[in-house]
């Protein structure tokens, strides 16, 4: 009885010790990118070769040149750019997602099921085959470096996924609740203000990260529709810094990379304890 006892133990702290070295795994292949970018944004020169995990001569000249507007460098105005574009992308992508997921949670109409189906199918096309169709549209209309129409096919890029993440939870939310608020006199319009949107933050916040997030990380489909340096969003301007024949700068790359990361970081912090519990409640029933 003792040795089968020992055994389950020794089993269970060879368990324990596998975890904690996966952990650790990971840990190191997430940690140690993001030391080199630091550490290469403080090193001096512009080349990667020469640059240390630890700079030997730490300086900040590259983050000031980001901001002293040389040339064609408008860092400054390649985040404002990004973050205006991000920030009306999630506010938009909150309110039309949420919209279009309590119409399918709740309501029963012709071509819903279809509906729903093409929201899956969408989801299979990525996003790169219309660049095509999108450019060709963009002169169309006039609208080649508008900011406006890029917030626009993002927000529609993310309906359909975020609409099926939604649905899942309102889905979750009893319709009872739906049945005494109706009897109360509420209309569908105030259920789904003052009863679903509250008891949905979790996932709201999901949408909203992926909103935030998704064009801060999108550089196929910004750089065929902005064309000015001054209309560019951050992933186009740091692309076109280090494909600079004349002056590509890594180093000054790293610094810009490393600024990007604040507004998510802000955005996560702000979000973190409904987004932890969005992921893990949010599920995608039919």
């Amino acid at each position: 009885m003792k040795e089968h006892h020992s055994s389950i133990k020794r089993q269970r702290h060879v368990r324990l010790a596998l975890t904690y070295l996966l952990l650790l795994f990971m840990v190191v292949v997430i940690i140690y990118p993001l030391l080199w970018t630091i550490g290469a944004s403080f090193n001096s020169g512009n080349s990667l070769i020469s640059t240390s995990l630890i700079p030997e001569n730490p300086t900040t000249g590259h983050y000031s040149r980001l901001f002293a507007n040389e040339g064609t460098l408008l860092y400054g105005q390649w985040y404002i750019n990004s973050l205006k574009i991000s920030f009306f992308t999630m506010l938009l992508s909150l309110v039309s997602v949420s919209m279009t997921a309590y119409a399918f949670s709740r309501f029963r109409f012709t071509g819903r099921k279809n509906g729903l189906t093409l929201f899956l199918l969408l989801q299979m096309i990525p996003q790169f085959s219309a660049l095509i169709a999108i450019f060709v549209l963009a002169q169309m209309l006039g609208l080649i470096n508008s900011h406006w129409l890029l917030i626009l096919i993002y927000v529609g890029g993310q309906i359909p996924m975020n609409t099926y993440l939604l649905k899942g939870y309102f889905d979750s939310i009893p319709r009872d609740l739906d049945e005494s608020a109706k009897i109360d006199g509420a209309s569908s319009t105030r259920i789904f203000l003052q009863i679903i949107l509250p008891l949905s933050r979790p996932m709201l916040a999901v949408v909203a990260m992926n909103g935030f997030t998704g064009p801060l990380g999108d550089f196929a489909l910004s750089s065929v529709l902005l064309r000015n340096p001054e209309y560019y969003t951050l992933p186009i301007g740091l692309y076109k810094l280090v494909t600079d024949k004349m002056g590509a700068s890594y180093t000054t790359f790293a610094a810009g990379a490393i600024l990007i990361s604040i507004p998510i970081a802000l955005v996560f912090l702000s979000l973190q304890k409904h987004f932890v519990s969005g992921l893990t409640a949010g599920g995608t029933k039919g």
